[in-house]
């Protein structure tokens, strides 16, 4: 199928795609919470006759099988929300209060189901076999550990996924090779002292000091004890201890988190991290425990496979532009590149005139400008056509 025509036909449900987009943006549901979210994905599958199955509780994945043999391509899209409250003041606005689509997940969602009604329509023509990811809780790291384990990629030559970006104007394509987000951890100290009355600091340990050594020591990994020229971040933003104001406090505990961009440095940064904690609480005589966890892994676009999305961007009529900085946040799409080549592309969304389309993600004010989701829903169909060998219609 030519590619300008696969553009046409989106172009021809773009009142489709605002309607679905607008009912999923007034009915946000955060991570692992996306029932009704994951209810009318399976509404509208059933209606392209796609068979599909839920992967976890939230989780849907439909398969389209072709008439022609072929590979197999995998299309992802994140579902969840964001506890953040909207201040659009859109006629669409978030009914749930203090949760938003703040991140562009409905418009991910809305694209991905519309590639599937024109493939369904398609089908016949289609070469070999297309899976559609609805993952939840991209927010807080999860779900891609339940697509993979259930073996959504098992099989799968090439895996595409988007981002809406309102750092990009409407019709412009961000396809850059190579790494394109950071590695993000989470982890969580313990400090254990030993309790007694301020007016006798040295028949305790005081968990609070030890702390707060801590906090000092290991901001001074990212200055004196990594490369200067390999980005990392580390930050902690939340510190609590005692229980009182006249004790020395028996316990304390932070939450921070790491950021950084080779496997390498972030488990280098785990080791110094759980050394430098350990060290610094035993001169206070307490002790210390690091609990990470695992949020995503470092973003990397293979090449082939952005030269091939860059083309197709092309033949849609739209503009590919790779001169996108590196971002320290994190997408868990991270997980299918690790497994399978593939590309993550972001869809330019801005337009000075609507305002809120300005609006970095994350914001109560974020938007987005709705004629791109025609333009997103092409490009999932565009490449599951072209990967997946389908002949021209």
């Amino acid at each position: 199928m030519e590619m300008d025509a696969v553009m046409e036909a989106a172009r021809g449900e773009r009142a489709y795609l605002v309607r679905l987009r607008r009912e999923l943006h007034r009915r946000p549901e955060l991570a692992l919470r996306e029932y009704e979210t994951a209810r009318v994905i399976e509404r509208e599958l059933d209606a392209f006759g796609i068979p599909h199955t839920r992967i976890g509780d939230t989780g849907v994945l439909g398969t389209l099988r072709g008439g022609r043999d072929g590979g197999i391509v995998a299309l992802r899209a994140d579902i969840d929300a964001l506890p953040i409250r909207e201040e659009t003041g859109a006629a669409y606005q978030s009914e749930t209060e203090g949760v938003m689509h703040a991140c562009g997940h409905d418009a991910h969602t809305a694209c991905l189901l519309g590639a599937a009604k024109l493939l369904s329509q398609r089908a016949d023509a289609l070469g070999g076999e297309v899976r559609f990811l609805f993952q939840p809780a991209e927010e807080t790291g999860g779900g891609a550990g339940d697509f993979l384990r259930a073996g959504a990629l098992d099989g799968v030559r090439r895996v595409f996924g988007l981002h809406v970006a309102p750092d990009l104007p409407l019709g412009t394509i961000g396809v850059k090779p190579g790494l394109n987000n950071a590695a993000v951890d989470h982890f969580r100290i313990c400090v254990h002292g030993r309790a007694a009355h301020v007016s006798t600091p040295h028949l305790g340990a005081d968990a609070l000091y030890a702390a707060c050594q801590i906090v000092s020591a290991i901001q001074g990994i990212v200055s004196r004890r990594t490369s200067p020229v390999e980005p990392i971040i580390l930050g902690i933003g939340k510190l609590s201890a005692g229980t009182t104001y006249n004790a020395v406090a028996e316990y304390a505990e932070m939450e921070g988190t790491t950021r950084t961009v080779s496997q390498e440095a972030r488990m280098e940064a785990r080791e110094k991290i759980d050394a430098v904690s350990a060290h610094v609480a035993a001169v206070s005589g307490a002790e210390a425990q690091v609990v990470w966890t695992g949020i995503c892994s470092a973003l990397v676009n293979d090449p082939a496979a952005c030269g091939e999305s860059a083309a197709l961007v092309r033949s849609l009529g739209l503009t590919a532009t790779d001169q996108r900085p590196l971002s320290l946040g994190g997408d868990n799409f991270s997980e299918y590149l690790r497994q399978v080549p593939g590309c993550y592309a972001y869809l330019g969304t801005s337009n000075p005139a609507l305002p809120n389309t300005l609006a970095g993600i994350h914001n109560g004010h974020f938007d987005l400008d709705e004629d791109a989701l025609p333009q997103g829903a092409a490009l999932y169909a565009a490449h599951a056509l072209a990967w997946t060998g389908s002949k021209a219609l």
